[in-house]
């Protein structure tokens, strides 16, 4: 049974960082110190993490980046998981949250790859292209 959660614990939160390093630093090489940031550790960030029962397949997290925009970050899932529509079970989850505070905006820069994803969910490019951790991405945003 597929479940998002909030991190509410310290194992929660090793649960996000553990398939984030999985996803990012062992399969896209980004670098360790580049994938766990400052942002890791606040407490305005909160982490979601996707699991299958007790097996921890993906995670997520949500900061405000600026008044009004919460800033979507880090989405992730297992590779052995893609392609169930679990990116959009952990992305619904993530704007379910979103909405019940004061957020007018939410912004994401996504892989060049994702960038369709990202459009059936309604979120805009509003970006050119650049490189983030060696990896193309575009900045984009959804009004809620």
């Amino acid at each position: 049974m597929y479940q998002v959660l909030i991190a509410r614990t310290p194992q929660q939160r090793e649960d996000a960082f553990f398939i984030r390093k999985k996803v990012f630093v062992e399969e896209q090489n980004v670098p360790l110190h580049l994938e766990i940031d400052d942002f890791d550790t606040s407490d305005d960030v909160v982490h979601f993490v996707l699991y299958d029962d007790a097996k921890v397949i993906g995670a997520a997290r949500v900061r405000q980046s600026e008044p009004g925009v919460a800033k979507i970050e880090r989405v992730c899932i297992d590779y052995d998981y893609r392609g169930k529509n679990l990116g959009i079970l952990i992305m619904q989850e993530l704007e379910k949250h979103i909405r019940t505070l004061p957020y007018q905006t939410m912004k994401l820069n996504a892989q060049t790859y994702a960038i369709p994803f990202y459009e059936k969910l309604g979120f805009t490019v509003t970006s050119v292209e650049f490189l983030d951790a060696g990896i193309p991405h575009r900045s984009m945003e959804k009004t809620i």
